[in-house]
């Protein structure tokens, strides 16, 4: 029996015969990748005055962590005159304490473990707060029950005893370690946020399509609704840096932790105790140098809070990428010209 073939030229004009006329590379892929999830941000940040500030300031304590640790030398005992006064001497910028050391060499290598406990406080603290308050809300029934009890019981334990008795029991000399502790409770409140959060976002359509398409509960979690928790976790993570910050500081300050004579928080005791900078003016520069220097780590990390504000917003950033596409497209139109006019000068 005869079948009727389509001709040919019905095959060919067919719409699912067609070929793109670009070809994506991974280099394309990489570079849309890098644009949207750092470039961008980067110049959104920067476009705010908070951002830019924030930036320059944590690169600085980053510097000073990093490069400042291997170029500075550091600083013994009786190493130089005592009291020597800030900004008097270009051998002791920040000047000496009581026993001769260097004051800003103990603040540059006080700012690597600094750097940790920031670190491994803030990420633990809000990535545990950021799971829980995910599955609570989306699972809802005995799960939501359960972890919302757990989250209000370790909510309810007040802060600061909780670490002074994990301080003395402990006692931690790892800066990890340390981080993590003084977040022990610090996740509660992000949990609860996250939890009012995902409640409305589980029942709107593109979600209650996912589970009627059958994908798994971590795939919707990831791709659907964590994306819309985005800003909420990241504004967060920088209040825990600053959290970590002061309760690690503190914790020096009262004598809890070992003693870390590179660290701002027992620079602070020794300054408070023994400088007599109450009553001295020319030792005040050993109690400033470490409120000085504590109080503008914390004072970027809040510019920065503040400022993500608005990297997450769709109208920055819609007007950003509107700037950066009209940009590209001028230089596009500047070499097209520069072609044309070197061809005709030939």
């Amino acid at each position: 029996m005869a079948t009727d073939d389509p001709p040919a030229d019905i095959e060919d004009d067919s719409p699912f015969q067609a070929e793109s006329e670009f070809e994506t590379t991974m280099t394309d892929v990489y570079e849309d990748v890098i644009e949207r999830w750092l470039l961008s941000p980067l110049r959104v940040l920067w476009s705010d005055y908070r951002g830019r500030l924030g930036l320059i300031v944590i690169s600085i304590y980053i510097l000073l962590g990093t490069v400042g640790v291997i170029v500075y030398p550091d600083t013994e005992l009786l190493d130089g005159p005592r009291y020597v006064q800030a900004f008097q001497n270009s051998e002791y910028p920040l000047g000496t304490n009581n026993l001769g050391e260097d004051l800003f060499a103990k603040v540059i290598h006080g700012t690597p473990k600094m750097l940790k406990m920031i670190i491994a406080g803030a990420l633990f603290g809000n990535s545990l707060g950021l799971v829980v308050g995910l599955f609570s809300g989306y699972l809802g029934g005995n799960i939501d029950k359960t972890l919302m009890t757990l989250t209000d019981t370790v909510g309810s334990i007040p802060g600061i005893p909780l670490l002074l008795i994990l301080g003395a029991m402990f006692e931690p000399q790892n800066a990890y370690l340390i981080g993590i502790m003084v977040s022990i409770n610090g996740w509660t409140g992000l949990a609860r946020g996250i939890r009012s959060q995902v409640l409305p976002l589980r029942k709107e359509a593109y979600v209650e399509a996912s589970q009627t398409m059958g994908q798994s509960t971590s795939n919707i979690l990831i791709k659907q609704i964590l994306p819309d928790l985005l800003p909420l976790f990241a504004i967060r993570l920088f209040g825990g840096a600053t959290a970590v910050v002061n309760a690690s500081v503190v914790l020096y300050f009262l004598g809890i932790l070992p003693v870390d004579r590179y660290n701002w928080g027992y620079m602070l005791d020794e300054a408070y105790n023994n400088s007599g900078a109450l009553t001295d003016p020319s030792t005040v520069h050993w109690l400033l140098v470490p409120i000085v220097t504590i109080t503008g780590l914390t004072f970027a990390l809040t510019m920065l809070a503040q400022a993500f504000d608005q990297v997450f917003n769709p109208r920055v950033r819609a007007r950003h990428e509107a700037r950066r596409r009209a940009s590209e497209q001028e230089q596009i139109e500047e070499e097209t010209s520069e072609d044309y006019t070197s061809q005709m000068e030939l």
